[in-house]
């Protein structure tokens, strides 16, 4: 594991975001050229699961709790934060930077988007998104758009986005756990 996180922090990883459209899960439409994802998972009702699920969300204890392992330049996401993920186990553990490119910590949403920087495996960026709507439901959202970024993604084909949908849907069963906590 040492030698992964050393690994992240070399300066190849660190030269900036890997894409053009940085900011586009927030403002919408996604950019062409890309796979698009959205997935939404039921969370809750109410203020209480809003609270619990935002928190997640936002302070990594979602994608911990999911099974990744996360390094986080600041406790909670924050625009310009830096977060190296590492993916997988033992020796098929992929290193994955991204930074944090937007926030939203509003009365009835809260979430983040991080975008990829160069070294990722992807090109693009994934939002993470709790709402709450007016019926008081309480909703968790993935936007993404990303696009192979590595030989091995592209070798994978059409592979990595039956395993990103699945992986926003295991962030979903997560997150739902969570809240109910």
């Amino acid at each position: 594991m040492t030698r992964l996180i050393r690994s992240l922090s070399t300066p190849a990883a660190t030269s900036g975001f890997s894409y053009p459209d940085v900011g586009a899960t927030r403002t919408r439409p996604l950019p062409a050229g890309y796979h698009h994802l959205h997935h939404e998972a039921l969370i809750g009702h109410g203020p209480h699961a809003l609270a619990s699920a935002g928190a997640a969300v936002t302070t990594w204890a979602m994608h911990r709790s999911s099974g990744v392992r996360v390094r986080a330049g600041s406790a909670r996401a924050e625009p310009g934060t830096r977060v190296d993920i590492a993916l997988g186990a033992g020796p098929l553990r992929i290193g994955v930077p991204c930074e944090v490119v937007w926030t939203a910590y509003e009365e009835d949403r809260i979430g983040f988007a991080y975008g990829t920087l160069h070294g990722h495996p992807e090109i693009g960026e994934e939002s993470f998104v709790v709402d709450r709507r007016p019926d008081g439901s309480v909703w968790f959202t993935v936007t993404a758009f990303s696009r192979p970024g590595r030989w091995y993604t592209r070798a994978a084909g059409p592979v990595v986005p039956v395993l990103q949908r699945a992986y926003a849907r295991h962030l979903g069963r997560t997150l739902r756990k969570i809240a109910a906590a």
